[in-house]
């Protein structure tokens, strides 16, 4: 059980409360990857989606995250 435990406790949050969140942000990249390749196909759509994907979910990270040393890899 650690191994599910021991990251979502790291930030503050529950196995499925850390479960949702990562979904969340999962989805969102999801749906700018989508973006991205149509505008490569044609580019005059989703212009900005990529770049404001990226913008929102890096803001949401740092200004939500709980601040607990939290490495996105276990260093043990």
């Amino acid at each position: 059980m650690k191994a599910f435990t021991k990251h979502p406790n790291s930030v503050g949050e529950s196995y499925f409360q850390h479960m949702r969140v990562s979904f969340g942000f999962g989805g969102r990249m999801f749906v700018a990857a989508v973006g991205c390749f149509l505008h490569g196909i044609f580019p005059f759509l989703c212009v900005k989606t990529g770049s404001t994907a990226i913008h929102s979910l890096n803001h949401n990270l740092v200004e939500n995250r709980d601040r607990r040393d939290a490495p996105c890899y276990p260093k043990d």
